[in-house]
């Protein structure tokens, strides 16, 4: 019995090119679900088989599920972005580039089940299928796992098929007001990452209220949006700018992977690297300015646009802002009206 029969997929999935680029793939075949289920080692369950024959992965519009017990998302409910689809071309597949070996395998999560969806927080937090009570055969529960938390395991739903018939529109969690007055709070006063001082402190010859043009345009960006995050908006990727602009002051980007990540095995705050720049900050020396999460499509367009306007362009040893670019960035920066930080 097909468990979506009667399920409204109206305003369900976000099916935008990003979606399609790296989410979504053709209906799977017998022969390619055998295939994942013996890589993975565990039965993947009917309803998610059903369910991509439908669909097969996506991004979510209704991307909330309901919670009883509190965790580092929220206290009433977790978020995903989107659902990993039966397959193995496209990145966040099962069996993809960031499907769900490489999250067990490269960060570290447990070897529990199948991670099944990623959360905003950029691999930070996930959902998985848990198969540990039912055995690799059985019907798996599912749960959200917190990297940030010492991978603490809370339970979502009790199968798939609830998991999926659970999840409703943020709009249901509507905070706006309260989310509002915390991240403005975050944006003019939080700390900020040792990275992002250390930048500002080299650069004060050049940028003497570069603090000041930081938390001025953050605060343009969340009163916009309502909250303080970084999206493909024109105040974003200027943000993205002036955090590559810093980066550049303290090191030069041989890749976008090296400006973007950070280093394996890092623990402090001595590299420079964009994920402890403004996304997360470290659990023994935390600081209050950040987004808490990121999307990395988001950040790698704003890096190809740039890239192909001839804003950022090949030096000796790496990637920086043309002359051009950077004055260009400067003179808007040192324009953003803002009060003088206090």
């Amino acid at each position: 019995m097909d468990p979506f029969a009667t399920f409204d997929f109206a305003d369900f999935w976000d099916d935008c090119e990003y979606s399609q680029q790296n989410y979504q793939e053709p209906p799977p075949s017998d022969a390619l679900i055998a295939e994942l289920q013996a890589e993975l080692g565990y039965r993947i369950p009917d309803a998610y088989i059903a369910l991509a024959r439908r669909h097969n992965g996506g991004l979510l519009q209704r991307s909330c599920h309901p919670m009883d017990e509190a965790t580092s998302w929220a206290e009433d409910h977790v978020q995903v972005c989107g659902l990993y689809a039966l397959g193995r071309k496209k990145p966040y597949a099962l069996g993809g580039e960031f499907g769900s070996r490489f999250m067990q395998e490269e960060w570290g999560y447990p070897d529990i089940g199948i991670v099944i969806a990623d959360c905003p927080s950029a691999g930070h937090d996930l959902v998985m299928l848990d198969y540990r009570q039912c055995g690799p055969q059985g019907e798996p529960q599912v749960v959200h796992v917190d990297q940030e938390a010492d991978y603490a395991i809370t339970v979502v739903a009790p199968d798939f098929a609830t998991f999926i018939h659970g999840l409703v529109d943020e709009e249901a969690f509507d905070d706006a007001a309260e989310t509002l007055e915390i991240d403005l709070v975050t944006v003019d006063r939080g700390t900020l990452s040792p990275i992002v001082q250390r930048a500002l402190d080299a650069s004060a010859g050049v940028l003497p209220e570069g603090e000041r043009a930081l938390r001025a345009l953050a605060r343009r960006i969340t009163e916009e949006k309502g909250f303080f995050a970084l999206h493909a908006d024109p105040d974003s990727h200027r943000m993205y700018d002036l955090m590559f602009w810093l980066y550049s002051q303290l090191t030069t980007a041989t890749s976008f992977t090296h400006f973007v990540k950070l280093p394996a095995e890092q623990d402090d705050y001595a590299t420079p690297c964009y994920e402890l720049m403004l996304p997360f900050d470290l659990v023994v020396a935390p600081f209050g300015f950040k987004t808490g999460g990121f999307a990395p499509g988001f950040v790698e367009e704003w890096w190809d646009t740039r890239v192909a306007e001839g804003a950022i362009v090949p030096v000796e040893g790496g990637w920086r802002f043309s002359a051009a670019a950077e004055q260009a960035l400067l003179d808007e920066l040192k324009a953003v009206p803002g009060h003088a930080v206090v």
